[in-house]
């Protein structure tokens, strides 16, 4: 039976497949007839062009749209840091046209051999920016470090202010250099301790100020750190006569001081140190790009090496890293995988690694890298002479796990 005239499904015209204004089409029946009702085959139900076009209009918008902020969120600076090894430098060497070590007002010494500082690139935080893929870069190569940006800057710290803070601690670590050689040289110098500020609560609070140059306590001249430890300690907490040199006079004030929780005597005070040096020791040059504390013992050695008749290093090849102070204590630094890595890639043959990093240290040298331990300049200048003079890294302190 066909379907009445007046129903509404009917095409207006055109034989019944042929579909009219987007109405869906009678499918015909086996016996031939036609229902009002379309054959659910395939395609039933299906959106007209109308529709079709629409939708697909809007998603082709929103995979752009995706793509567009999926780009963003990839180029936008990522907040992380890259760190990875850095070119080395031999501090008996040069630097550019001009020598990293340079001594004037007293005899120095050709040398041989090398003894490279060590350095790591770090590529985003204040300074610079990265990108999500330099950072995923770093995650995959195995020689790099990641770290999240506030692991290592405190918010708002400023490039400027990284910059600063580097070349500041670069030059502290020149002049403790300077004065831990010639400590080993037995060369006399003076060294000055200023108060960089008190602390708020301590015992020195409104009676030191910032600026005074410590001169003595009691009747004993302080020439130094350890001398004004020691007589502070000694004093076991009784009140100290403490002479500052103010505005230029010399001034006395009483000071108690107060027992930490190491049991040593303080005042409460934070010191810069200056020194006054019998000769000219200019360290750094061509390495202006170079900041931080880390490459003080080495240039310890570089200095010790040149101020010495014979060569220290047998013309042998030594890299290594730490800080240093005045006394030659030699202190831990960050990066010591990447700078185990530079050493290598440089051709160093041993390296000579503060004691407090040796937990970074172990599984990680890599192949044909000696790795000794030393905690004083001494023990690094003992290492190296015996090293040059042909004996074993494993005779020597090592970093064991």
């Amino acid at each position: 039976m066909r379907p009445s005239h007046d129903d509404s499904r009917t095409p207006a015209h055109g034989s019944p497949d042929t579909p009219a204004s987007g109405e869906p089409v009678p499918a015909p029946l086996p016996d031939g007839s036609y229902s009002v009702y379309p054959y659910q085959g395939l395609g039933a139900g299906r959106p007209g062009p109308a529709k079709r076009t629409a939708r697909s209009r809007a998603m082709l918008v929103a995979g752009a749209l995706a793509v567009v902020l999926g780009a963003a969120g990839l180029l936008l600076p990522a907040q992380y840091v890259v760190e990875s090894p850095g070119p080395t430098f031999n501090t008996l060497g040069s630097a550019g046209d001009s020598e990293i070590i340079q001594i004037e007002g007293r005899p120095s010494y050709p040398t041989d051999g090398e003894l490279d500082l060590t350095t790591v690139y770090v590529s985003g935080g204040p300074s610079t920016n990265i990108s999500i893929f330099q950072a995923l870069g770093g995650w995959v190569d195995t020689n790099d470090v990641v770290y999240p940006t506030e692991f290592l800057y405190a918010p708002g710290t400023t490039s400027d202010e990284v910059d600063e803070e580097n070349a500041a601690a670069m030059t502290s670590s020149q002049e403790a250099a300077t004065a831990a050689a010639l400590t080993h040289l037995d060369i006399g110098y003076t060294q000055e301790l200023t108060v960089a500020a008190v602390v708020e609560g301590a015992p020195a609070e409104g009676v030191l100020q910032a600026g005074d140059t410590v001169v003595a306590v009691g009747d004993t001249r302080i020439d130094g750190i350890d001398t004004l430890r020691s007589v502070l300690n000694d004093g076991g907490g009784t009140a100290a006569e403490i002479t500052v040199r103010r505005d230029g006079n010399e001034v006395t004030e009483s000071v108690t001081p107060r027992q930490s929780d190491s049991g040593t005597y303080q005042l409460g005070i934070e010191l810069a140190t200056s020194f006054e040096f019998p000769f000219d020791v200019s360290i750094g040059a061509g390495m202006e790009q170079v900041g931080g504390p880390s490459a003080g013992m080495m240039f310890a050695l570089g200095i010790v090496d040149r101020l010495t008749p014979e060569s220290m290093t047998g013309g042998k090849h030594f890299a290594g890293t730490g800080t240093i102070d005045a006394a030659g204590n030699v202190g831990p630094i960050g990066g010591i995988r990447q700078k185990l890595i530079g050493a290598s890639d440089a051709g160093a043959e041993y390296f000579l690694a503060p004691a407090d990093n040796c937990g970074e240290v172990v599984g990680h040298v890599p192949d044909g890298l000696d790795v000794v331990r030393v905690s004083t300049l001494d023990e690094a200048i003992n290492a190296v002479e015996k090293l040059a003079a042909g004996g074993s890294a494993a005779d020597l302190p090592q970093c064991t796990p």
